[in-house]
């Protein structure tokens, strides 16, 4: 009886997540982890679409409008949207509309609810679906946002009519003014929240960061025969690798950081450097892995070839459950955003590199939330974006300091770092003591 009358007294929460597990979106994964994490908490809803991050929707899901499934204790309402390309920008937008105007309709039909819960995606629209979905359950509105928009399209110049960028920022601090709670994740973040309101009142705001589920991500030995294979499989078995993994998009300038890698091409070699007496000679061919896809992944694969890249690989998105081994897989990691950004956007798959327990080859602003996290973790070297003498100069430090104690030594801190501070048990409960305090 006692627990049939706690589960009567749960209070509802409708999440609207633009996308959602199974989908490979790192936003999908964490709020994957969020809303069966609050499960024992709240009666959770989902409204996102079918799955679609890639852009192709699997024949079971081409028919009906919504589609009603549940999935560790989350009742889940898909909603059908039409298949798009990364590389063509009208078709993305239709994709994003046609989730905007189902979700609103799914919305009606979620029942009553105690709070929404949107985020910051789609860009102006996932903070839109929250003002619109509160007021229809006359319900609290809790805005989480991983980017800020439209500052993130100005930032790399992606859209320029000033009057329609000035109609976004208008929709979006209407957004924020509107929440009960808005949540940041990452202190930069929390500061350009402070500057849109300045000389306004600044809107109930706190500050979680993101994470990873460091139970199913965490360092594998180098004889692991899953990790094995997945490197026979890539072409990198005995190579020394430095990897990208994530979104291959706007926001990180990688089309400059090709022409860093230049000097870097086949042939050159990883060898660790002794504390005495000679270089050994010989050491492991260095090798560029990019996992994941993006609008710019075709372009960056032309290039390599126009400009005959031979130690350059490109490996599509994992399964969340084969992400432990693609992790490993890398010596050392990129974590990468291009200049203005700070204040902006986070980088989330810098979680998965100290899970991995794996160095950092961190591009990144001073004083934006992810360098601070790799300074205070000390698991990386770091520059400027846009400093290609000083990312050149690390590539060379990781390079012939390969095999040795200290890029070890890093990425045990950042691993050590991520279970005493950035846990997914230790986030989730943040999230839960914020709502529960409004």
């Amino acid at each position: 009886m006692k627990s049939e009358k706690s589960r009567e007294e749960k209070k509802k929460i409708l999440i609207f997540a633009h996308y959602y597990a199974p989908d490979t979106a790192s936003t999908g994964q964490i709020l994957q982890d969020q809303a069966e994490g609050m499960c024992d908490r709240f009666e959770v809803t989902v409204i996102c679409t079918v799955p679609s991050y890639t852009g192709k929707i699997e024949k079971r899901y081409q028919t009906q409008r919504f589609y009603f499934e549940e999935l560790n204790g989350v009742k889940i309402i898909r909603v059908r949207v039409p298949e798009f390309s990364k590389n063509n920008k009208w078709s993305r937008i239709r994709n994003i509309l046609s989730y905007y105007f189902g979700a609103m309709k799914a919305c009606r039909i979620a029942g009553e609810q105690d709070y929404v819960f949107t985020i910051s995606q789609p860009p102006i629209l996932g903070g839109r679906l929250g003002v619109r979905g509160s007021r229809q359950k006359h319900a609290r509105l809790i805005y989480c946002i991983q980017d800020f928009n439209p500052e993130q399209i100005m930032a790399v110049g992606y859209f320029h009519n000033r009057f329609i960028l000035n109609l976004l920022m208008k929709l979006d601090k209407d957004s924020c003014r509107r929440s009960d709670l808005v949540i940041t994740v990452g202190r930069d973040l929390a500061q350009t929240l402070e500057n849109r309101f300045q000389g306004e009142k600044v809107p109930n705001y706190t500050v979680i960061n993101n994470w990873i589920d460091e139970k199913t991500v965490y360092p594998l030995p180098d004889d692991d025969a899953r990790l094995c294979a997945f490197r026979k499989q890539y072409g990198l078995e005995g190579k020394f690798v430095i990897m990208y993994s994530g979104n291959i998009g706007l926001y990180y300038d990688l089309t400059n950081l090709m022409k860093v890698l230049k000097e870097f091409r086949k042939g050159t070699t990883a060898q660790g450097v002794r504390e005495q007496g000679p270089v050994t000679p010989g050491g492991r061919e260095v090798v560029f892995a990019f996992v994941g896809d993006g609008s710019l992944r075709e372009e960056l694969m032309q290039y390599t070839e126009q400009h005959h890249f031979e130690n350059v690989v490109f490996i599509p998105y994992q399964k969340k459950e084969d992400l432990i081994y693609s992790l490993n897989a890398g010596d050392v990691h990129w974590c990468i955003n291009a200049r203005g950004i700070k204040g902006v956007s986070c980088p989330s798959k810098a979680y998965g590199i100290m899970a991995a327990g794996k160095p950092v080859i961190g591009v990144l602003e001073n004083g934006s939330e992810i360098r601070m996290l790799i300074e205070e973790a000390g698991c990386g070297r770091c520059c400027e974006p846009g400093e290609y003498d000083q990312i050149a100069e690390i590539l060379r430090w990781y390079i012939s300091h390969a095999d040795t104690e200290e890029p070890k030594q890093m990425g045990i801190r950042g691993r050590n770092y991520l279970e005493q501070h950035l846990t997914k048990e230790k986030a989730v409960q943040k999230y839960i003591q914020a709502i529960d305090s409004l």
